[in-house]
């Protein structure tokens, strides 16, 4: 059985983990930290859940079923065109590539700009350049790890800790009381954050490209580019558990006495003024610009070649400078758009995900149980765009959702799960399930 060597591996899955941390990754923990105060911990655990627990279970799930598109095909291949199509844009230039540049820009280049300067000409010659960088470093998917495992990560790693080192050696202050948001429920509520990240959904594809630099290293025996691509996954997952755990601690440290602030962008901010003065905000940009510009080449590696395999005739290259361009345009758009933008989106996705990354544990035989995914993977959808319409402002849906279980804290959507997870596994019992 052909095996990565222990040092080939740690950088595989350093990898991995400087593509799933990025724009989001940098700002909701601290944020979380700084809102939950001395809950801090126990909304940790949720957040973890749903930005570590289920993008670890993703790649593993994926791995295991020989790609997303087998996996969604449990359901009907119908669905798993369009729920991969879905999924690759959200995660690919219509939210999240274009998230990457605007937040780093708002980090790197906006806290040295002089007032009254010509912010919107700046933010597209930045745009402009950050995705001529990706750009030209995506064009080789396979040399990934050597760019970003070797270079970037350790880079990116050495500043966190930094930060973090400054937060236990000179405190600014101790946790605070928590936010309204935090204070009833903080596990839930950071389970919901954790959708914010956008790493369940992204971790459904990134395994193409872990998979690719695995071949890359020499492992060549499908069943072991499967094996090394967990493994690299479960190292990408103990490092963001470490990294995060770090940040909200910093976002919960400097909460509780300089504010808590409007996002975690400035919770960081506010954590290196303290700290380093105006050094600390060059290292803050430094972090920024790297974890963003990680995540955004390793998206448009992913997306680039699952195009290919829709629209053969146009290849890597014009799919990567395609998705950079109009990247490009939309990240000039801003920040907080986005932001709004996604919310609602990642409402509806992320349920499905989730539960089809657990059905693809339970019940891996998808021909034998076809009804289960059916039913279930059907019901989830259903109720998790509909709560995403009220959430986006039709309030007249509020009637009906509002009798669903778990409704008020946010997570309408079991109900209907596990409703279609038992008529499915009913189905699938009585020998009707083919028939569905």
């Amino acid at each position: 059985m052909e095996k990565l060597s222990k040092q080939k591996l740690v950088l595989v899955g350093l990898t991995l983990f400087s593509m799933f941390f990025g724009a989001g990754n940098l700002i909701f923990p601290p944020y979380l930290g700084a809102s939950a105060g001395t809950n801090t911990w126990i909304a940790m655990a949720g957040f973890a859940v749903t930005a570590i627990g289920f993008p670890v279970l993703g790649v593993v799930a994926v791995a295991r079923s020989g790609g997303l598109d087998k996996l969604a095909g449990h359901v009907h291949p119908r669905f798993a065109f369009i729920f991969t199509l879905l999924i690759y844009l959200s995660i690919g230039p219509c939210l999240a590539i274009p998230r990457t540049a605007s937040t780093s820009f708002e980090m790197a280049v906006v806290p040295f700009l002089k007032a009254g300067g010509s912010g919107a000409l700046t933010q597209f010659l930045y745009s402009a350049v950050f995705f001529a960088i990706a750009f030209v470093v995506a064009l080789k998917p396979d040399k990934l790890t050597d760019r970003l495992g070797k270079i970037l990560t350790p880079c990116l790693l050495v500043l966190i800790v930094v930060i973090f080192a400054g937060c236990m050696i000179h405190p600014a202050g101790s946790y605070g009381i928590p936010a309204k948001s935090y204070g009833s429920n903080p596990f839930v509520k950071g389970f919901l954050e954790g959708y914010l990240t956008m790493d369940t959904i992204a971790a459904l594809n990134f395994g193409i490209i872990i998979s690719l630099n695995v071949r890359a290293m020499g492992v060549k025996q499908e069943a072991s580019v499967v094996r090394e691509t967990i493994h690299a996954g479960f190292i990408a997952g103990g490092v963001l558990l470490l990294v995060y755990s770090a940040l909200a601690h910093v976002g919960a440290i400097t909460g509780g006495t300089l504010g808590i602030g409007e996002n975690g962008a400035q919770t960081l901010n506010q954590a290196v003024r303290f700290l380093y003065g105006n050094v600390g905000l060059v290292m803050l940009a430094v972090i920024f610009f790297i974890a963003c510009l990680n995540t955004c080449i390793g998206l448009i590696s992913c997306c680039s070649r699952y195009f290919c395999t829709i629209v053969p005739k146009v290849g890597y290259r014009t799919w990567a400078l395609l998705f950079a361009l109009v990247s490009l345009v939309i990240s000039n758009i801003g920040l907080n758009r986005i932001l709004e933008v996604s919310v609602p989106v990642l409402n509806a996705i992320y349920p499905v995900s989730i539960v089809l990354i657990l059905l693809s544990f339970g019940f891996p035989d998808g021909r034998k149980w076809r009804a289960v995914y059916v039913c279930s993977i059907g019901l989830t959808g259903i109720a998790s765009v509909l709560l995403s319409l009220e959430q986006a402002g039709l309030g007249f849906l509020n009637t009906g959702l509002s009798m669903l279980p778990f409704y008020d804290i946010g997570l309408g959507w079991i109900g209907p799960a596990i409703a279609g997870l038992l008529a499915g596994v009913l189905a699938g019992l009585s020998g009707n399930g083919n028939k569905i």
